[in-house]
């Protein structure tokens, strides 16, 4: 068993027994890691927070690490760019469950990917500090899929048309996976740019749902198991 000491990002936590907790963590050091903390759910002082881990917190981890693949334990925890607006702003709240979801669905591997976890910092940085956020969880998903290895092919963007299943823009009407028309207006939006470039991109609240149930359709048709985030709904209602 090995310690170490890394940056990491919560993904989810599952209460385990009366006392304890199962928390999966996207590290920068090992990609993803499983917790068990004993007895952080009885009321004490000192020692580590149940608060820590609030979907997609920022931590520095002190973990022991073990090669059998079993859950590994932490031996000290603290906060890392603490977060001035996520957790008081429901939009904001809503945003974060939902992409945390995402995020446990789509990462898989427990190797680590630096400019992954770098993104992920910095993305969930940026919905801190900015308030026109209705696009965001758009623009992270689909610019996530550069990481995740996925991410559409822009060459030809001269062709009115995007075929979800190999990710470049093709003009096939007979291929059920192509969109065209409206939905890949919409879509086509979003390729090729940045955060600070967001708010320029305007959608109605239907588009808005369009574009987000595309992705979801291109990551169900990228990745093996993923599901259908259950905060999805919760979501579509925080934009009505």
């Amino acid at each position: 068993m090995a310690s170490i000491t890394t940056k990491a990002i919560v993904l989810s936590s599952l209460k385990f027994s009366d006392t304890s907790l199962i928390v999966k963590c996207y590290t920068e050091q090992e990609g993803v890691k499983s917790y068990i903390i004993k007895g952080i759910l009885k009321a004490k002082k000192g020692g580590i927070k149940v608060a820590y881990f609030q979907p997609l917190t920022q931590l520095t981890l002190v973990a022991n690490h073990n090669s059998k693949g079993t859950l590994n334990t932490l031996k000290e925890v603290q906060i890392l760019n603490p977060y001035k607006t996520i957790y008081r702003d429901i939009v904001k709240q809503s945003v974060v469950l939902f992409i945390s979801e995402v995020l446990t669905n789509s990462i898989q591997e427990e190797e680590k990917n630096i400019h992954f976890y770098n993104y992920l910092e910095t993305a969930l940085v940026w919905l801190d500090v900015h308030d026109k956020i209705a696009n965001f969880h758009l623009l992270f998903l689909l610019n996530s899929t550069k990481y995740l290895g996925f991410y559409p092919d822009i060459t030809e963007n001269e062709i009115f048309g995007f075929d979800l299943l190999n990710g470049s823009f093709s003009a096939s009407t007979a291929n059920k996976n192509v969109i065209s028309g409206n939905e890949f207006y919409q879509f086509k939006k979003l390729l090729g740019i940045n955060f600070d470039d967001i708010e320029k991109v305007s959608f109605s609240k239907n588009e808005r749902q369009l574009v987000l149930q595309l992705i979801i359709r291109y990551f169900e048709l990228h990745l093996d198991g993923f599901r259908k985030p259950k905060s999805l709904q919760i979501l579509e209602a925080v934009f009505n």
